[in-house]
């Protein structure tokens, strides 16, 4: 069972979900009052992205859990997460609502690239913070042009496609390297990041580039052109409903490459599993936080921690979601800057003590990977180690990596 006492025997546990004393006076934000602290964020629980729905799912039932305990600071959070299915236009509109009409104090781990470019212009000219989106795409860590915007608690895209190269370029240097891309600026961050890594000198080694939109029913057809190119690596730089139909695909038509995919769609529980266990041994990945379905964490305490959560307020299901671990922390993070604020919940104060993280350590991060802003640094995480699926869950190898 897990308990006040349980949560706070962890000093991460407690580093990020410390509960302070009643606020000493009324804060000045809009939906902030003294017993609580209304915030915003829009989830695709349907719609080609439906997947990601268990951040949101996760982010609901943390604050839960904290509310259970007394909440931050004598407030409770309530979190109104609405459904956008992915679509950028209806992001548009539920969060003008959520600003205009809810009156949110600000907005948390809205998901999605193409969403968050839709609002991040709005946020910014009304100085609403549109904090730790949950995309780890590089154009929402421009404090200078974007102030109001701070990226997610995951490393950037370009980061990891950039720590990809390098794998490929000491492991197989004559590799001949073809890309699936999702067509916006989650897959092109990805792109990008590959062919900076790569290097002019490299620039050869990407023979063929593909892109599919997320109301395509399948990626089958670009599998099939990129088996035909001659690839022997295959890049997937792909949401997780079209990892698992690349996975599957490559693997039934009989294309056997090296194959490296984005960090987005680790899952077990919605790709791995879908596209077929044995079909994926071998993909090789970017990690920073523990694979819930590891034995080796099982005496863990942040483990154990993710664990007594979800037994109480998930499904057994959410215990393998490399999802529901995301949401976990990307809450934990949350709290921890609702904490350092203090009774001044304006608008102002949780953006500059959302810019004043000092290495927090999450609960279920790999080992040293710390959690660090700064009023010039809006990319929370950068720090990641490669992992390879073994048939049954995600092997670690190699070091740590920064950016």
């Amino acid at each position: 069972m897990l308990t006040r006492r349980s949560l706070l025997q962890s000093g991460a546990a407690a580093a990020a979900l410390a509960v302070g004393a009643c606020p000493s006076r009324a804060a000045n934000a809009p939906g902030v009052t003294d017993t609580e602290i209304k915030i915003g964020q829009t989830m695709p629980y349907s719609g080609p992205a439906s997947a990601y729905g268990v951040d949101g799912r996760a982010e609901v039932a943390y604050f839960k859990m904290i509310n259970d305990m007394g909440g931050v600071n004598g407030r409770k959070i309530n979190l109104i997460s609405l459904d956008d299915a992915y679509s950028p236009s209806k992001t548009v509109e539920l969060v003008r609502r959520l600003v205009e009409q809810d009156q949110v104090a600000f907005l948390f781990s809205t998901l999605g690239t193409p969403p968050n470019a839709a609002i991040r212009q709005y946020c910014n000219d009304n100085k609403v913070p549109q904090l730790f989106v949950a995309t780890g795409a590089s154009l929402f860590a421009d404090p200078k042009h974007f102030p109001w915007t701070m990226s997610g608690v995951l490393p950037n895209y370009q980061t990891e496609a950039q720590i990809f190269a390098k794998h490929i370029l000491q492991t197989k240097p004559d590799a001949k390297i073809g890309v699936l891309y999702q067509n916006d600026g989650f897959g092109k961050d990805y792109l990008i990041g590959l062919k900076d890594g790569l290097g002019a000198d490299h620039a050869n080694m990407l023979i063929k580039e593909t892109s599919y939109e997320t109301s395509e029913p399948t990626v089958d057809s670009q599998v099939v052109t990129l088996q035909g190119s001659g690839a022997d690596v295959f890049f997937i730089a792909a949401t997780p409903k079209f990892a698992a139909q690349a996975i599957r695909k490559a693997f039934d038509i009989g294309w056997t490459p090296t194959r490296y995919m984005t960090n987005v769609s680790q899952t077990i529980a919605n790709v791995i599993k879908p596209a077929g266990m044995d079909k994926s041994k071998g993909i090789i990945t970017g990690a920073y936080g523990k694979d819930s379905t590891d034995p080796r964490w099982k005496d863990d305490p942040g483990y154990k921690l993710f664990a007594d959560f979800v037994a109480k307020y998930m499904t057994p299901n959410d215990l393998i979601d490399a999802n529901a671990v995301y949401g976990f922390g990307a809450a934990a993070t949350m709290v921890q800057v609702l904490k350092q604020c203090g009774s001044d919940l304006s608008r102002e104060n949780v953006m500059r003590e959302a810019a004043n993280l000092k290495d927090l350590e999450l609960p279920m991060s790999l080992p040293g990977i710390k959690i660090n802003t700064s009023p010039d640094n809006f990319s929370p995480v950068r720090q990641e180690q490669l992992a390879r699926f073994n048939g049954a869950s995600w092997e670690l190898f190699g070091e740590l990596i920064g950016a």
